[in-house]
This record gives structure tokens, C-alpha cells and sequence, in this order.
């Protein structure tokens, strides 16, 4: 089980002290040097949502108090406890806002997310024009460079989402160069690159990736799947250890400031695992992370020894904020580079089914062997064939041993077959969405649809027929591929449409949830999803974790909750944000 179900450790950073324990520092606060407050906490003034989605409806209180990391009393016995000894607890007055129970991320990747500010800025790109001039002003700013790294690039400004090595050419030179797609499972690569790696006309495709190529054979710059990935593996430097740490500390910084206590890191390779041990040694963990390690579907068998041993070194360190619980499968790729995997053929490309990572037997197989060592399972599913097959390898992994109990987790289910709908609750599989998605958006309409055609368009991102089955449902962002920010996200969940304009259409919007059901999928979702029973709502006995906000989200219009304010984040009754 997770071992931050306890009081939490604190970051060792000082500052000026807040009634509450905090500090100040850098134009928020964080929690002190480590050891539990011996004082606790009374929230008053404003609403507390002690449960968004009990049996429905929201159970709220008027107060609440805080101790040894956990809640310790609502409504008037919270209040009774300030009355009796206003110096063991310090008051803060929520000021009409709402204090909430704290949200956490089903599924990110905040290693990749903290290095994208390392590389040129072209997630900020209008279009093509603008992308090329922000590599152009990054590779004059840094005329040293050896290699230029960036992500991640909107592949819809470009027909098909294909990319020319040529076009980068243009601005960069002889210098190898490099950038992620938004997907992350697509890279643009230009000439020097794909010299570098040895890249030519008559290099094969690798087992499960494509190198896209032009008419006569030469790769166009444009790489898919282990193309990409194994080109950054393998060819392209990593980045220093230092960077890497402050990128990591940047992101959870980041999450801390927006209500988020846990993330799942949904992506480690062996690497990552220094970076993490390091963060956590050094205090520069603000939020909590679980790792999940990557099989490789050439490599799964060895894999296993190492993934246990990484697993014990991280137990062994027993530090509150950082656990390596999971294995992370991935199961196929994405719909918009026809490689999600797919039940009949694309309605674009009448051949072709996709480019599945693993066969039904193999990921079968490898998913039992991980289950019997003990690991959350964690698997990528976009195509119906992908969930499919998911749903199959963890029901046969349950069928070996039924009574013992299970958090596995497919991930995205961005594609799934109605027949298939049931079984999520049938399992015990927890269904995790990135409800950012669930909108008809420029790569839904450019992209997306197109490749799959009808009635297919109308199976996507089924969260409410999910949570109408009784699956358990949680949430997260994907980060870097969207938006970390779960605002924007929760209102899409609830409307199925973009958050920012509220004129427009839902889509889908059979497959809407309300507020409650939303917010519970980042909370009571995430805490199931987390190993941790007793986190996700403010009843007493739970780990206080909570975020105060400046409104209700369950109360008012979907399209204001993009515009809330994060006042304040506490982990274990710890703040590591004021605003």
C-alpha cells in the first residue's frame, strides 16, 4: 500500500512562518523542516466539501479541523476544539470560498513535462511559421548547442501530421535537431538528425514504429512510435541530472499550486529512477508521485527482476512522497497517426488496423507475470481493439487468482467498443480518462474523426456510460500532451465541450457527468487509483489533504470553474501553496 497514507514529511525549505506552519517561498508557501506539527488546524468561513459525490449528492460542512495530517473533526466539534484551546489550533478564515478535498493526476508524465521548458517554446506556436521561428530564436540564443531538443509541436499544422525534415533545415543547420509532437509518441526530426542517427532510405522501419518516408523511399523527418522513441533513447543526449531534477521540481511545484497532492507518473524509464530517488532525498518533492516503469514488450522478462529491485530501493527510502508501485503498458499508439490499434480497419486506410505494441497472448502473458509480482498495472489503451485486449489480459490475470484484491487501471480509453462497456465494473478495472479530451476539438475534427468514421466517432471517451455501469472512474491530464490545469478539464467532463466557449455544442453529450461525479473521478477515483483508502474525501479519520478555492466548483456555472482560484494546497495537513 501506499506509504504516505500517514502524516507527511516536509520539503526543508525556510521562510517566513505562516500561522498555519508554512513558509514563504517563492511568492507562495511550502510546509517546514519535517517534523509534524504538533498544532493543528480549524478551517471556517466558507464551505467545505467534505464529500463531492456520495450516493449523488455533495456532502458539505462549515468547518473543519486539522491534526496530525489528518481530519479531525467537521461542522461544530470543529469548532468546539478551537473554542476549548484557540493556541493548538490556528484558525483560517476561507473567506466565502470552498475548501475542497485536494485533486490528483491519473495519469501524467511530469519528468517529460519539467524538461519541455528546457527547448524551444513551440507549444506556443500559431502555426508552422511559428514553431520554425521559436527553434530559430532558441538556436540563437544558445549557439553552442549541440542538439536542439523541443517539444511539443501541434501536428495538425500539417497536412496528415506529417513533418519535413526540410523545413527545419531551414533554421537550424547542421545543428541536430529534434522535436516531440503533442502526442509524444511523434517526433520531427531534420536532416542532421536522421544523419546522426543513421537514418536513411534504406533503413527498415523498427519492429513497432514507422519511419515515414517520400515517394522515393528517403525519410520524409517524421518518426512513429519506437522511431521516435527509441531515436531519443538511444541517439539523442539526455539531459544532466541537475536539470532533470529542476525540472521535476518544477512540475510539482506547479501541481502544489493548482490543489494537486499525487501524481502518477505513467511513463519511467530505468533512468528516471535516479532523478526521483534524488528529489525525494533532497526535499524537491512537492507533491506526491507514483512511478510506473515501462515494459518492453522485446524485453518484458528481464525487466521483472529490475523492476522489483527498483521497486524495493524506492520502498527502502520510505519517504512519504514517493512510491513505485506500477508497471505501464503500452498497449498501442494513437488514433491520429493510424497507429491506435483497432478492431476493423481505419475508414481512411481500408488496410490497416493500426500498429499494436504487444499480440493479445503476449501482453496476456506479460500482465499475469507482473500481477504475481505484486504490481498495479497500468496499461495505454486508444483503439477498441487496444481496450479489448487490455480488458482481456486483466481478466485473465484476475481469473488466476480471483479473491485477492486489485487496483489495475487502463488508461485513456479513448476508443471503446459498446459491448465492452460493462466489463470495466465486471473486472474491477478502473477506468482513467483525461476528460480534457472529451471535446470536438481541431485534431477530433481534422484528424480523429476522419481516421475512424461513423459510427465509430460516437465511441469515444465514454466516461458516462462508465460511470453509469459502476466502474470506478479517475481522472487526469496526460501532462505534457494537454493541459496540467484540472479546471479546464472538470468542465469539459461536464459539458463536452470546449470551456472556453460557451456557446458552443456538447459533443456527445450522452456521455456528460455532473459536478460531483467529475470532481469525485480526480479525488475518490485517484485515491483508489492510488493505493490509499484513506485519502480522497475530508471524513474524519482521512488524510488531510485539501485545497481551498475561491468558489464552489460543484455549485457554479461549468464554464467558470477554468477561472477559480487556488488559494491554498495542503498535503497531510501540510500547506505546500498559499496564493
Amino acid at each position: 500500500m501506499n506509504a504516505s497514507n500517514g502524516p507527511d514529511s516536509a520539503d526543508g525549505t525556510a521562510g517566513a512562518a505562516f500561522p498555519d506552519g508554512s513558509t514563504a517561498h517563492d511568492g507562495g508557501t511550502v510546509s517546514t523542516d519535517g517534523t509534524a506539527s504538533a498544532g493543528g488546524t480549524v478551517f471556517t468561513g466558507g464551505t467545505v466539501i467534505v464529500d463531492p459525490d456520495r450516493d449523488g449528492d455533495a456532502v458539505t460542512s462549515d468547518a473543519i479541523a486539522f491534526r496530525d495530517g489528518r481530519v479531525r473533526a467537521l461542522g461544530a466539534e470543529a469548532l468546539a476544539l478551537l473554542d476549548a484551546d484557540p493556541t493548538a489550533y490556528a484558525r483560517i478564515d476561507l473567506a466565502g470560498g470552498t475548501l475542497a478535498p485536494a485533486l490528483g493526476d491519473g495519469h501524467a508524465h511530469p519528468l517529460l513535462g519539467g524538461v519541455e521548458a528546457l527547448g524551444p517554446r513551440i507549444r506556443e506556436a500559431a502555426d508552422l511559421p511559428g514553431i520554425l521561428s521559436a527553434v530559430a530564436a532558441w538556436k540563437a540564443e544558445h549557439p553552442d548547442a549541440e542538439w536542439i531538443v523541443g517539444a511539443s509541436y501541434d501536428a495538425t499544422f500539417a497536412e496528415g501530421g506529417l513533418f519535413d525534415a526540410r523545413w527545419l533545415d531551414e533554421v537550424t543547420g547542421d545543428t541536430p535537431t529534434i522535436l516531440r509532437a503533442w502526442d509524444y509518441h511523434t517526433a520531427w526530426a531534420n536532416s542532421a538528425a536522421l544523419a546522426a542517427g543513421g537514418i536513411t532510405a534504406d533503413t527498415p522501419d523498427p519492429a513497432l514504429g514507422r519511419i515515414v518516408r517520400r515517394a522515393d523511399g528517403s525519410p520524409l523527418g517524421t518518426l512513429q512510435e519506437a522511431a521516435a522513441n527509441d531515436f531519443l533513447a538511444d541517439v539523442v543526449p539526455a539531459f544532466a541530472l541537475a536539470q532533470r531534477l529542476d525540472a521535476i521540481e518544477r512540475a510539482t511545484r506547479a501541481y502544489a499550486a493548482q490543489g494537486t497532492t499525487w501524481i502518477q507518473d505513467a511513463w519511467v524509464e530505468p533512468g528516471d529512477l535516479e532523478v526521483y530517488l534524488a528529489a525525494a532525498e533532497q526535499g524537491r518533492l512537492h507533491t506526491r508521485v507514483n512511478l510506473a516503469f515501462r515494459a518492453d514488450p522485446a524485453r518484458w522478462r528481464a525487466q521483472r527482476a529490475a523492476f522489483a529491485a527498483a521497486r524495493e530501493r524506492v520502498r527502502g527510502l520510505a519517504h512519504p512522497r514517493l512510491t513505485a508501485e506500477t508497471v505501464k503498458f503500452f498497449v498501442d499508439g494513437v488514433v491520429e497517426s493510424h497507429t491506435a490499434a483497432l478492431l476493423e480497419p481505419y475508414a481512411d486506410r481500408p488496410d490497416d488496423r493500426g500498429l499494436p505494441n504487444w499480440s493479445p497472448d503476449e501482453l496476456a502473458e506479460a500482465a499475469a507475470a507482473f500481477d504475481a509480482d505484486g504490481f498495479q498495472l497500468h496499461l495505454h489503451a486508444i483503439g477498441d481493439a487496444a481496450n479489448r485486449h487490455a480488458l482481456d489480459a486483466l481478466g485473465a490475470a484476475r481469473a488466476a487468482d480471483p479473491e485477492r484484491e486489485r487496483h489495475h487501471v487502463i488508461a485513456h480509453v479513448a476508443l471503446l467498443d459498446p459491448a465492452d462497456v460493462a466489463r470495466f465494473a465486471e473486472l474491477g478495472v478502473i477506468a482513467n480518462f483525461e476528460p480534457y479530451w472529451a471535446q470536438c476539438d481541431a485534431v477530433m475534427r481534422d484528424l480523429t474523426i476522419p481516421h475512424l468514421g461513423h459510427p465509430r466517432d460516437e465511441w469515444q471517451y465514454l466516461i458516462g456510460s462508465i460511470h453509469r455501469s459502476g466502474a470506478t472512474v479517475s481522472f487526469g491530464s496526460d501532462w505534457p500532451v494537454t493541459t496540467l490545469d484540472w479546471r479546464p478539464a472538470l468542465a469539459t467532463a461536464i459539458t463536452r465541450h470546449d470551456p472556453a466557449d460557451p456557446e458552443a455544442a456538447a459533443w456527445l453529450p450522452g456521455e456528460r457527468i455532473d459536478a460531483g461525479a467529475a470532481y469525485a473521478a480526480y479525488t475518490a477515483g485517484i485515491a483508489r487509483q492510488a493505493l490509499a483508502p484513506d485519502r480522497g474525501t475530508l471524513e474524519v479519520g482521512r488524510v488531510a489533504d485539501a485545497v481551498w478555492l475561491s468558489a464552489d466548483p460543484l455549485r457554479i456555472a461549468p464554464e467558470a470553474i477554468a477561472g477559480l482560484e487556488v488559494r491554498g494546497t495542503w498535503l497531510a495537513g501540510k500547506a505546500t501553496f498559499r496564493g
